[in-house]
């Protein structure tokens, strides 16, 4: 038995002819030793010698020779010729299967046009298709047919070669040069020789319009035209097109049966094509190009290959890593020589057609130049080229990508041509690429704030929002490498695949979008580089423990960044002690939560004013919360200082918005009423909806507890803070909302809408776990006239 990976017992003649030379050179050496006893005795030795290895390398030769002969196997080509009968002949498609929807649609159009193209990309089956139809139709050109192949020996043929071709089978003059008068003088004597008969003329592989211009229009009567060819003919003056594709899966899967039922017997028992499954999913890989899968159809029927062997096989040339090495199989390597739409490309559009393959993603310009490192007025050349023969295509945003029933095809090239060095430096160059383009966006996140909801204002690439939205399939594809792979990254793209990683969480913070936030972290932690390096390791903790904490989970938050700090050395623990402090906050632990903002303040960089503003921030929250007011007030103005000074917009509203309660406490109630209208005014140029709606709550709050007779006004800004905090999922601020809402609606006199409210707070509280909030509101609902409790930052 046979596989993918060997060939069968070939014939025994080459062996018997080497040895038959073996012998013959050995029986010449004796004879000259007998001629001459002096050659005998100095040159016998080193005659026998170099006869001998003569003889064996003829062997090994001839050994090679036949193996790469049988590697040519004889499987069908497109079209194949038949002899001349002395009547116009036509060649006929060899082992033609389907398609007949395509070739009924050819037949209708020759009976009514004088002059049809079948046009598809090269390879996919024109020339058979066109074929075929011309020899269902032989009996309506009782005339004659006439083919000609316009690609004669791989180049095309001019005009002036095709006319003088034409010219020496109907008997006309050929053109006397290839101006364009003389090829007007030849096109129109071959008219005349057409005029008023029956005659259908097929021209194959027709690569250019001016190959055949002279000939359209061809005689307005009963000869008709047939071309066969590629894009370029599209809207070809006079000529109605057809097109075709790729086969369809069940005719992929009948003609690599076809062409398996032509090949010679095998030793073993061939399962049935058409029934197992393993072959659909072989024709896929492949692309459904017609002549590949014919070539491995008879391939697989003539050794015998098991459908499985072939799958598995091609499964690991294209699933494989690009940066790990695998052996190309032989049934692999057949998919890629047969590959004639592959081999007509340009050098260099073949080079980047392979490198396109590995960006998982619909990829831009400036990204697929960063790819194939060229400059990017080339790459648009090569582009155009690749998107005229049909093997890339366009998507939003000026981005393109491999066809999608050709990225098999174009892995296995990649797999096939480029060695392992080259794979790994274009994916380096895509990852860096992305990373410097992700960290430039992703550093105008603070300054533009959320999202905005509303159209684009920015242009797309100043854009960050915009531009991490049209790229983040690009981006998570490249960053959440399969499982396993992550652990073999080669180290030339490491270091900037993890600068991709962060620069991405930055945005999906931003966003939201935690599950994916999440995701990216735990691949993180997934590659040997977290093990090796402890400060990676603590980022991704660091990122998880301010993921849960937004998931309003303190408890796992403190957990994730206990072991920030104790992973990251001194220079990255700061960030990581006061997300630390905050997550204590939240716990209550207002000491420990202190103590960690302190040593977060102490080491930070001098020169990292943002920093030690967000740390401020922090400890004026917690001294608010111990009640230690006059600390509170130092560390947030200090904070709103340096946010204004930075020109932090969002970080100057926190503060403002911390701000409010402080001067509330403290019996400042004008302060509070200018820190909570400077607040809102700083969130009309910030869109954060969230913190938005806790200044809101600080200001509702404040207006009620603080300013009688302000019911009215403090509703308004409490139900205003009620609808975008009611836009996401609940949250403790939320329900603290709500229960000042109630006691709005109760300082307004209506006790039925005052109650109704408490009930809805006491519900969202319940939700998401904040007992302090649900008991206050039942405390409402039993008793209307306890007070209520303070507000929340």
């Amino acid at each position: 038995m046979t596989g993918p990976t060997g060939t069968g017992r070939g014939p025994r003649w080459p062996v018997l002819i080497a040895v038959g030379t073996l012998i013959s050179g050995v029986l010449g050496n004796l004879a000259s030793n007998m001629l001459s006893e002096l050659a005998a005795s100095v040159l016998g030795p080193a005659s026998i010698a170099l006869v001998v290895s003569g003889a064996v390398g003829f062997v090994v030769f001839q050994m090679r020779r036949h193996r790469a002969g049988r590697d040519v196997s004889p499987e069908p080509t497109e079209v194949v010729a038949v002899p001349a009968t002395g009547a116009p002949t036509l060649p006929y498609p060899a082992g033609f299967t389907g398609r007949d929807e395509h070739v009924e649609a050819v037949l209708a159009l020759l009976t009514r046009e004088h002059a049809v193209a079948v046009l598809g990309r090269r390879a996919v089956g024109t020339s058979a298709c066109a074929v075929q139809a011309a020899n269902l139709c032989r009996e309506d050109f009782p005339d004659g047919q006439y083919y000609l192949d316009l690609r004669r020996g791989g180049r095309p043929r001019s005009a002036r070669q095709v006319l003088t071709a034409l010219a020496g089978v109907l008997g006309t003059a050929p053109p006397i040069s290839g101006r364009p008068d003389a090829l007007a003088v030849a096109a129109d004597a071959l008219r005349g020789q057409l005029d008023g008969r029956k005659i259908l003329l097929v021209l194959d592989n027709v690569d250019r319009p001016d190959q055949v211009r002279p000939l359209l229009p061809p005689t307005a009567r009963t000869c008709r035209l047939l071309l066969a060819g590629g894009p370029a003919l599209s809207g070809l003056e006079g000529v109605v097109a057809h097109w075709i594709a790729e086969p369809g899966p069940a005719e992929a899967v009948e003609l690599f049966a076809a062409a398996g039922g032509a090949a010679p017997a095998a030793r073993t028992r061939r399962a049935d094509p058409r029934t197992d499954p393993a072959v659909g999913e072989i024709i896929e890989l492949c692309g459904r190009q017609p002549r590949t899968v014919r070539a491995l159809g008879y391939r697989t029927a003539q050794h015998g290959w098991r459908h499985s062997d072939v799958l598995d096989a091609l499964r690991r040339a294209v699933q494989t890593p690009p940066h790990q090495r695998v052996t190309v199989s032989p049934a692999a390597r057949l998919v890629t020589e047969r590959d004639t739409a592959y081999r007509a490309l340009t050098r260099e559009a073949r080079r980047l057609y392979r490198l396109m393959s590995l960006a998982p993603a619909p990829v831009d310009r400036p990204a697929i130049a960063a790819l194939a490192g060229r400059h990017p007025e080339r790459v648009t050349a090569l582009l155009d080229e690749l998107a005229a023969a049909a093997f890339v295509v366009g998507a939003p945003g000026d981005r393109y990508e491999i066809r999608p029933l050709l990225a098999g095809n174009a892995r296995l090239h990649l797999r096939d041509a480029d060695p392992a060095r080259a794979r790994v430096a274009a994916q380096a160059r895509l990852t860096r690429h992305l990373a410097r383009r992700a960290e430039r966006h992703a550093a105008n996140l603070a300054v533009l704030g959320s999202p905005p909801d509303r159209e684009w204002s920015l242009p797309l690439d100043d854009d960050p929002y915009g531009w991490f939205d049209l790229h983040q399939e690009l981006l998570l594809a490249v960053v959440r490498v399969p499982a396993g792979a992550a652990e073999t990254l080669p180290r030339r793209v490491r270091r900037w695949w993890f600068r991709l990683a962060v620069a991405l969480c930055g945005w999906l913070a931003h966003v939201e979008r935690l599950d994916e936030w999440e995701q990216v972290c735990r691949t993180v932690l997934a590659t040997p580089t977290a093990d090796d390096r402890p400060e990676i390791a603590g980022w991704a903790h660091n990122e998880l423990g301010v993921l849960r904490r937004r998931r309003h989970d303190p408890q796992g938050a403190a957990a994730a960044l206990t072991l920030a700090v104790a992973e990251r050395g001194r220079r990255g623990t700061a960030q990581a002690r006061m997300n630390l402090g905050l997550a204590l906050l939240d716990l209550g632990q207002l000491d420990d939560a202190v103590e960690h903002l302190e040593l977060s303040r102490r080491h930070r960089s001098g020169a990292d004013r943002a920093g030690h503003a967000l740390t401020d921030l922090g400890l004026g929250a917690a001294q608010l919360a111990r009640g230690e007011l006059e600390i509170a007030h130092h560390h947030l103005v200090r904070a709103a200082n340096t946010f204004r000074s930075v020109g932090d917009a969002r970080g100057y509203a926190a503060a403002l918005t911390n701000l409010v309660l402080v001067h509330a406490a403290l019996g400042e109630h004008l302060d509070a009423a200018q820190a909570w209208r400077a607040a809102l005014r700083e969130y009309e140029s910030v869109n954060d909806p969230t913190s938005r709606a806790a200044a809101l709550l600080n200001a509702g709050a404040t207006l009620l507890t603080a300013t009688p007779g302000q019911a009215r006004a403090a509703y308004e800004l409490l139900a205003e803070g009620r609808r975008l905090r009611e836009e996401s999922r609940p949250t403790p601020g939320l329900a603290r909302t709500l229960l000042y809402l109630g006691e709005a609606a109760a300082a307004l006199g209506d006790r039925a809408e005052a109650r109704r409210h408490w009930a809805d707070a006491a519900a969202v509280a319940e939700e998401v776990g904040d007992a302090d909030g649900q008991a206050a509101a039942d405390g409402r609902l039993e008793d209307d006239t306890e007070p209520a409790a303070g507000g929340r930052s």
